[in-house]
């Protein structure tokens, strides 16, 4: 007897694939957190240039719409999570995922001790790194090494993986907070996003600011461009940024030594306002050129740019946090042949609000 029945059709693998597709609910502790550190959490095993490749296809979206790995989460938001290669799979809570790629590297015995000699400051919350210029905070295209690759080395006694709220860029050196626990990641990243934070940055300069103490307010956007990602001024899409200066020291109309109190934290906005005002930072040539350096002087080349202290609340009450991280070494041989001083009073802004 035949049946007549037709048999059932096999199911399209476009409908297959979208089947496995995953939509998260953003959770409050992940409020503000950028959409690649999100992704780190919870996919440990997707790396830069895969998340980049979903993203410029459309495949990860944010309620609805396309994504980019800079974008800052709120809670309760849907991320679109697509079908994932076999390798990047999440850790299953029943067990330890099978990962059939290329195993991530362990962080070295050397590397460890070197991380863990940069440590200011260390508490059961927060820990506070003084970050070498150099040492990129986050992974990216032609980026190896990173300071997130290497956190497992700064668990000390603690259960979670240390985690970012803030950054520097690469070739700035100083004082680095990262949170410790959760809670802390939360209160932390509270606190930046406000006024809480005090930042103190310290920096050589290529002529010298006027007035001697000022402050500098101008708006800022990002641009992509061949040299990879820049910041520019009076551009329509333009962010608010307000930076308070201070000179310290100078020699003749050369150079100066300048005190910085961001007030607000966009990218790179010390680096532009210093160059917008015509003094730009010493090596600076991505904003500068050859303007930013010294004709005749024997200096090192790098960026003399140093966030030099960080004043805010504890997270758990309490006396609050202030850790300095002494000047690295480039920048203390430019100090020694321009002749300033590397012991002068840290902060010339305490009698503004």
């Amino acid at each position: 007897m035949n049946d007549s029945t037709p048999a059932p059709k096999p199911e399209s693998e476009p409908a297959a694939k979208e089947s496995r597709v995953e939509n998260r609910k953003v959770t409050g502790d992940e409020a503000d957190m950028r959409l690649d550190r999100w992704f780190k959490r919870h996919y440990p095993d997707v790396n830069h240039s895969y998340l980049q490749k979903l993203l410029r296809t459309g495949q990860v979206r944010i309620d609805g719409k396309r994504a980019e790995t800079s974008d800052r989460l709120a809670a309760g938001q849907i991320v679109r999570v697509p079908p994932l290669a076999d390798w990047a799979a999440p850790s299953s809570s029943k067990g330890p995922a099978i990962v059939t790629g290329k195993p991530k590297p362990l962080v070295s015995d050397k590397q460890a001790a070197e991380l863990q000699a940069m440590v200011l400051y260390r508490d059961a919350d927060v820990i506070a790194i003084n970050k070498p210029a150099g040492l990129a905070v986050q992974g990216g295209t032609n980026t190896a090494k990173h300071l997130d690759g290497l956190l497992d080395a700064l668990r000390f006694d603690g259960t979670e993986r240390p985690k970012l709220v803030h950054r520097l860029d690469k070739d700035t050196s100083g004082v680095l907070l990262l949170a410790r626990t959760s809670f802390a990641a939360t209160k932390l990243t509270e606190m930046f996003r406000g006024t809480e934070v005090r930042k103190i940055y310290w920096a050589a300069t290529v002529g010298v600011p006027k007035p001697y103490q000022g402050k500098i307010d101008l708006a800022l956007a990002k641009e992509s461009g061949p040299h990879g990602e820049r910041v520019a001024e009076g551009k329509e899409d333009a962010r608010r940024a307000l930076t308070y200066y201070s000179v310290l020291e100078n020699t003749g109309k050369q150079s100066a030594f300048v005190a910085m109190w961001p007030r607000t934290g966009r990218t790179h906005q010390l680096r532009v306002h210093m160059a917008a005002i015509g003094t730009p930072i010493l090596g600076d040539g991505k904003y500068a050129g050859q303007d930013a350096f010294l004709a005749g002087a024997e200096l090192t080349k790098k960026l003399h740019l140093h966030a030099r202290r960080v004043i805010l609340p504890n997270p758990r009450g309490g006396k609050a946090i202030d850790v300095t991280a002494p000047l690295p070494d480039h920048m203390l041989a430019t100090w020694k042949y321009l002749g300033f001083s590397a012991n002068l009073r840290d902060d010339p802004f305490e009698d503004l609000e």
